[in-house]
């Protein structure tokens, strides 16, 4: 990964700020000249330092309000067929391998208690999931937030 300068900080604190603004805009509101932006930008992608555009899409509102992690402990032998099974499960919308007594944490979301269930069943049923222990998030207290680290 390439080193994040100043001059990119600033690019991502309005891109966090303003997910939307074209180029053009960017380069207006920051001073810069609009092939600098889409240079820089360009890197930070091809590096991987900068993510994928995506939708935010808030789950409650695709009728899925239940979020909970779901940590498992796997086969190791099955490792790649477990983590190929989990992308098949739709509602599974986030799995990181972890350190500790478990191997994996999968952020899932459901309709309601009863759907959480088998969600959960589903996971169970992967091959190499050994264990699964679930826990339901009550109440979202800080959402992701990556813009604090752009300040020096």
């Amino acid at each position: 990964m390439p080193d994040i300068d100043a001059t990119d900080r600033r690019i991502l604190r309005a891109l966090d700020d303003d997910p939307r603004a074209p180029v053009l805009l960017l380069a207006q509101r920051l001073g810069l000249a609009r092939g600098t932006i889409q240079a820089r930008l360009d890197r930070l992608t091809r590096s991987n330092s900068l993510l994928a555009h995506s939708v935010r899409v808030e789950s409650a509102a695709l009728g899925l309000p239940i979020r909970a992690f779901v940590t498992a402990e796997v086969d190791q032998d099955t490792f790649d067929q477990t983590i190929h099974a989990l992308a098949g499960i739709r509602e599974v919308i986030e799995c990181s391998a972890i350190a500790g007594a478990d191997d994996i944490i999968c952020q899932v979301v459901a309709r309601d208690p009863d759907d959480l269930y088998e969600v959960g069943q589903a996971i169970l049923r992967c091959p190499g999931i050994r264990r699964t222990a679930t826990s339901i998030v009550l109440r979202q207290l800080m959402p992701h937030r990556m813009a604090q680290l752009l300040d020096d």
